[in-house]
């Protein structure tokens, strides 16, 4: 089960699609805005957010960046939720660093089976930037020796 926040302004969609993931057996919560995915975003980090490209004020692919500039947020799996069909828009997205791109309408098999992937990919639990980059560094690695290491 994972926790998916839905940020799209057309609340019939995101209804639906958030009665679909509940159904999938995941717990899910929309907003309509990207102002209001941000700040409950700073409650309580989402393990995926379905994000649609095209809303009033922030758009999808702002809040997008604003995420990946983000310490907190630079690692969360975001799926792009539009219905532009345009491929321009769907490399937009994913230079911007979508992890996929769901074009609606959607069928419920093909929603799940997007988001079923996205969390596959998770592999492990999130890492503060700060705690990764001192991992890929090596630092993190050669603290841990050091502290194993017999006296």
């Amino acid at each position: 089960m994972a926790h998916i926040l839905i940020a799209d302004d057309d609340e019939l969609v995101a209804e639906m699609a958030s009665d679909i993931l509940i159904d999938a057996g995941h717990a899910c919560g929309w907003v309509t805005n990207g102002e209001d995915a941000w700040a409950l975003m700073q409650q309580r980090r989402p393990d995926l957010l379905l994000l649609d490209q095209d809303m009033p004020g922030i758009s999808g692919v702002s809040l997008l960046r604003k995420l990946r500039g983000s310490a907190k947020f630079y690692d969360l799996p975001v799926i792009m939720f539009t219905a532009m069909q345009g491929e321009i828009d769907e490399s937009r997205a994913i230079y911007a660093g979508a992890q996929d791109y769901v074009r609606k309408p959607f069928t419920p098999l093909m929603l799940t089976s997007r988001i079923e992937r996205a969390i596959m990919k998770l592999g492990g639990s999130h890492l503060d930037l700060k705690t990764r980059v001192a991992r890929d560094a090596g630092f993190l690695e050669n603290t841990i020796r050091l502290e194993r290491r017999p006296v």
